[in-house]
């Protein structure tokens, strides 16, 4: 992946004359070098300039307008990173305040009680430790991924290792959200997201070394190096220098919002690149964390890296537009807020379907005895998945619960002959009857369910 090293203002000042500077820089010029969509230079020099002017000028003049504010993070030579608040960057904060964060109440479904929630939670929290895993290499598909986590079965291959090791990394990651980032956790992150992967085993939990080759980032097609992070040498000082940033409310430049800081974030640590292996995903709970302990609360049922598993080349050259553009974090900061903005508009087109869904299982239960939540939940799958089987240990981890509740929600739907049991070694495990439709139908008909 290729991306133009883009011109800065003191080379393009350099170029001009001292009669064609000022016909440059007039308002006029300025204000025909609109930047409405903040343009890297990669995709200017093949567009059209405005009348009368060069690429290389054009390009200055939009390098000129953008007002940028220089931040903690600083690139292997001591130069600050930038960031602007441009327009489009203020209208998506306000979108993700907007549906993200505060009092704003999740769909009914969701609301019903407290087991409903937990269920929607993990279900949220197992779908971002897949795809973020997957991101970075796991082949396990998603079918086996989410049985391998509800089942509880020991991971059978290194694929399935990172999976658990991301659940387990999101759940140390709820645990530390009321407290400040430090060094410390962030080692024990990525010695959890590691744990049982690596060629070396030491490399878990500890900052690369000095007397180690760095690791570098490499497009996975074409075998070149995208990025050569800061000598190891460095690292213990940037660590403290990223938690100090994690943990601030407001810089010396002035107020920064909070889903920029957890973008940010984000960045750093893939800039600094501080290990062997996970930085990724170290990254990618560190945003969820920041963004949770900024009362985003909705964020934990989103799963961002779903996105971004969609179109992994897109997410690579956010970093590459930032690195080639003199450290302006303002491109990764905006492609990060538009999957943000795409993941919460599809949780809630996917809400409104479980909503649909839940309802036609209510109605097809009218008349029958009173079936709770997690019930309704599994016969609402088991209609849609007939082939899926249930245990009491996956349904006990799907919802969170105990397994005496989980016995009991299972038998009562056996009982009813909603769900089929058999034993299979020393557990049982239930299966949906062919004809379950039928049997919702004469239960919603009123002559109950044998």
């Amino acid at each position: 992946m290729y991306v133009e090293e883009a011109p800065q203002i003191p080379e393009l000042l350099g170029e001009l004359g001292p009669e064609r500077l000022p016909q440059v820089l007039s308002a006029g010029n300025l204000s025909a070098a609109r930047d409405s969509e903040y343009l890297h230079w990669d995709k200017v020099r093949h567009l059209d300039p405005p009348e009368g002017m060069t690429h290389r000028e054009w390009w200055l003049l939009l390098k000129i307008g953008r007002d940028m504010r220089p931040l903690p993070l600083l690139d292997d030579k001591g130069q600050a990173f930038t960031f602007s608040a441009v327009d489009e960057v203020q209208r998506l904060q306000h979108f993700i305040d907007q549906f993200a964060s505060g009092a704003i109440a999740m769909p009914e479904v969701v609301i019903a009680d407290e087991q409903a929630r937990r269920h929607y939670l993990v279900n949220s929290l197992m779908e971002e430790a897949i795809r973020s895993s997957q991101l970075e290499g796991a082949s396990t598909s998603r079918r086996v991924a989410k049985d391998l986590l509800t089942s509880g079965r020991p991971p059978k291959d290194r694929s399935e290792r990172m999976i658990t090791n991301n659940y387990r990394a999101f759940q140390y990651m709820r645990d530390i959200i009321g407290s400040e980032l430090t060094p410390a956790h962030v080692l024990e992150l990525q010695r959890i997201l590691t744990e049982g992967t690596l060629e070396n085993p030491d490399a878990a939990g500890r900052l690369q070394r000095p007397d180690e080759d760095r690791v570098v980032v490499v497009d996975r097609v074409t075998g070149d190096v995208l990025h050569v992070p800061p000598p190891a040498e460095q690292l213990p000082e940037r660590l403290d220098a990223m938690c100090a940033f994690a943990n601030a409310s407001n810089d010396e430049g002035g107020f920064l919002h909070p889903v920029v800081r957890s973008i940010l974030l984000h960045l750093w640590i893939g800039y600094d690149h501080y290990f062997e292996d996970g930085n990724g995903r170290t990254a990618r709970i560190i945003f969820y964390w920041s963004m949770r302990k900024h009362g985003y609360w909705l964020t934990e049922y989103l799963s961002i890296s779903r996105i971004l598993r969609m179109a992994p080349a897109k997410y690579t050259r956010s970093f590459l537009l930032t690195e080639t553009d003199a450290g302006d974090t303002t491109y990764f900061v905006l492609y990060q807020l538009g999957v943000i903005k795409r993941a919460i508009e599809e949780l809630h087109r996917y809400l409104a379907r479980k909503i649909r869904e839940v309802r036609k299982v209510e109605d097809a239960l009218r008349g029958a005895e009173h079936f709770n939540h997690r019930q309704l939940s599994l016969i609402s799958d088991a209609i849609r998945n007939p082939e899926h089987t249930y245990t009491f240990r996956s349904h006990a981890a799907t919802h969170n619960v105990t397994g005496e509740t989980a016995r009991t929600d299972l038998r009562q739907l056996s009982d009813r002959g909603l769900l089929l049991r058999r034993k299979a070694g020393r557990q049982f495990v239930f299966t949906v009857p062919a004809n379950l439709g039928e049997l919702l139908t004469r239960a919603n008909g009123g002559t109950g369910v044998a």
